[in-house]
C-alpha cells in the first residue's frame, strides 16, 4: 500500500516506510531497566557497516535470540550463548558484535549500579534542537562533538561497538536528534514524542 506522503527515506520499502513512519526521530519508551534504549544501542550497533534495513529484517529474531534486550539475562549470557547466537542464521552473525552486546549488557547495569542511566548520558551529548530542518541528506552530519563525546563516554563506562557515528544515529533514531530532511511529512511536525 503507498500513500503520497513524501518521505526522507523508506517510501519503496513497507517495513522501513513504517520504521521511517512511526519509529525514526521519536523518544523512545522509558522503563528502569532501559530495555528500549538498550534495544536501539545495540541494533545500531549490529548495523555498522551494513545496512539499515538489513537489521530492520532481522529485528523480531535480534529480540528473540536477545531476550528481547533484557538487559540482565543478556548480561548473564556465557560462551554457550554465544555459540547459540554464532549460528543463529536469523541475526547477524558476527561474534564480535555479539560479544560486544553481552558486555554493553553488562556495562548497562554496572552504569545503573553507579546510579546513571543510559537514556540520560545520550541526551546530555545531543545537540541543540535545530531551528530548521536539513534541506538534504548531505546536510545531515555523520557524526558530532557530541556524539564523539558520548561514544568517549560510554567507552569509559565499558561499552564497545559505540563510535561516534553509530552513536550521531542512535541520537537520530531515538529523537534526540531531528533530521527529517525539509519537505518530508515529518520534518514540520511539531511534536512526534
Amino acid at each position: 500500500m503507498t500513500d503520497d506522503k513524501v518521505r526522507c527515506f523508506g517510501a519503496d520499502d513497507p517495513l522501513y516506510r513504517r520504521y521511517h513512519d512511526e519509529e525514526w526521530g521519536r523518544h523512545v519508551p522509558d522503563s528502569p531497566d532501559e530495555r528500549a534504549m538498550f534495544e536501539r544501542l545495540c541494533l545500531e550497533g549490529f548495523q555498522a557497516g551494513l545496512s539499515w534495513l538489513t537489521v530492520l529484517r532481522k529485528r523480531e529474531a535480534f529480540r528473540g535470540a536477545f531476550d528481547g534486550f533484557d538487559p540482565a539475562r543478556v548480561a548473564a549470557f556465557d560462551e554457550a550463548d554465544v555459540e547459540r547466537l554464532m549460528a543463529d542464521p536469523g541475526i547477524i552473525r558476527n561474534r564480535a558484535k555479539i560479544n560486544a552486546t553481552i558486555g554493553n549488557a553488562r556495562a548497562l547495569l554496572k552504569l545503573h549500579d553507579e546510579g546513571l542511566r543510559l537514556t540520560d548520558l545520550i541526551a546530555e551529548h545531543a545537540p541543540p534542537a535545530r531551528t530548521r530542518p536539513p534541506l538534504t541528506f548531505d546536510d545531515v552530519p555523520s557524526q558530532t562533538e557530541g556524539s564523539v563525546a558520548l561514544s568517549k563516554a560510554l567507552k569509559k563506562h565499558g561499552f564497545r561497538f559505540v563510535g561516534p557515528t553509530t552513536m550521531y544515529a542512535t541520537m537520530q533514531a531515538v529523537g534526540m536528534v531531528d533530521d527529517h530532511i525539509a519537505g518530508c511529512w515529518l520534518s514540520a511536525a511539531p511534536s512526534r514524542g
